[in-house]
Order: C-alpha cells, then structure tokens, then sequence
C-alpha cells in the first residue's frame, strides 16, 4: 500500500487493488471507514501516523471490499433530475413514471404507476422544493409499511423500538442505537417491500442481540426464513438504489 497524494491503495487478498480517499479532519477523534456511491474514504484526526492509517486499513480491508461490491459501483448512474422533464424511477420495486404539472401549491399526486409533482410556476426553488416532496412521500411510504409491521413483529421479537428515523444513510441500509431507536435508509422506500422489511427485522432482532452471532441469524431467520435471499437483493442493486436516490433528493438536508 503506497500514498498518491490523498489517495491510498490498499491491495486485497484475492490481487486486486482498492482506492481509499484518505481525509483528515479536525474535529475527527479516530478512524473512521465509509463506503458510499462516490467510493471508499478514511477519515483520520489531525496528526494521525501513517502507519496508523495503513494497520486500519489492513485490519478492514475484508469489509471494505465486501462493502464496494455491495454497492457495485461500477453500475450506470441515472440521468439527472431536471425541472419539467419526465422520468422513472423505481418505487417500492416497480418501476414508476414521474411526471410535472402546474399548480398553485406543491404537492405530489400518486395514481397506480405513475407519480406526479405538482408545483407554481418553476423558479429558483423549484427543485429544492421537488426534492423535499420526494423525500417526504418516500419517507411515508416506508413509515406506513413499519407501522403496519410492528404489530406483528414486536411480538415476535419481544421487544419494541423507541422511535423509528428515516434519512438517506451514506453506506448502510438500517442501524439501532444506543437509545434503541431504529434508523432505516430513505433509498429502502425504492426497494420491494419484502427487502425494507427483511432491514426492519435485522435491527429489531438487534434489540436481543447486539452482534451478528450465529443466535442473532437464527433469529432473524426465524422471523424472515428468506432473509438470504433479501439481502442477496439489496447487495446486487444496492448501488441502483442508492444512486437513484441521490439523484431524486440530493439538495435534501438530512
């Protein structure tokens, strides 16, 4: 592994050659690895030794290439949004038409395949206020389709979350923390609903078991005896959906 500037190449096991944004950031108090559409990064405390960084990397290098080929980012980035010009996307795992229209309120109208967004005569606001109405209805879908859920799963779990937040999340699909309250990506609502619940299950199952032993397995497996095949799914078209997602509500603040 040698440095080209901020760049870092760390070699994998099977020969092949991984690049590493290498960022060092002041308020930054240790390592941290991140993997998202635009590529891998390490971000470092001012100060940090080189050799520091290159042990961390060793010791990831295994999550990280799993993480790059998660996202396949390699895969075709979407055209861009533009104000007025139909396009599609996929919703809930169906493709769907997105359409614009005039009005005098914003709004978005959602009829069988096909969305609509509703807006006043375009202006300098007219994308950021498009891509707050996306966000918002992709947070609704995917906030119905949990609370529907919960009544049967925290039974089975047998014990409950204390809240529920939905953002865009740069590498991970769902996390719990430590005041256990579940964190789902926003880009799930883009996914078949079976994958956004397989994501739900995982973090709800951590509420009894914090890792990823093999008890923590069988339970979501007792749960969702298919969660191979979900999470095989989100592996494949992670990087579609994170992508599709960045494109429709980029300028959103989390």
């Amino acid at each position: 592994m040698f440095e080209q500037g901020d760049w870092l190449e760390l070699p994998t096991a099977a020969g092949a050659t991984i690049r590493v944004l290498k960022s060092v950031h002041p308020r930054a108090r240790r390592l941290r690895l991140t993997v998202t559409a635009k590529g891998a990064r390490i971000t470092c405390p001012r100060g940090t030794h080189p050799s520091q960084v290159s042990a961390f990397l060793r010791t990831n290098v295994d999550w990280l290439e799993r993480k790059l080929d998660e996202l396949n980012l390699d895969g075709e980035r979407p055209p861009p949004l533009r104000v007025g010009v139909p396009t599609t996307f996929p919703l809930r795992g169906q493709e769907t038409d997105l359409f614009w229209a005039d009005g005098p309120y914003p709004r978005i109208e959602h009829v069988g395949e096909s969305l609509t967004l509703v807006l006043p005569r375009p202006s300098s606001r007219t994308m950021p206020v498009a891509r707050g109405l996306i966000a918002s209805f992709l947070e609704a879908q995917i906030r119905r389709d949990v609370s529907r859920w919960l009544a049967t799963l925290v039974p089975l779990v047998g014990a409950a979350p204390t809240g529920l937040r939905v953002r865009p999340l740069k590498s991970l699909w769902g996390s719990l923390d430590a005041r256990d309250r579940v964190n789902l990506d926003l880009s799930l609502a883009l996914a078949p609903p079976a994958a956004l619940r397989y994501v739900l299950v995982h973090e709800l199952c951590h509420l009894r078991q914090r890792n990823h032993s093999r008890k923590f397995w069988a339970w979501v497996e007792s749960i969702t005896p298919d969660w191979r095949d979900q999470r095989d799914w989100l592996r494949a078209n992670g990087s579609g959906l994170k992508a599709e997602l960045e494109r429709l509500v980029a300028d959103v603040a989390d």
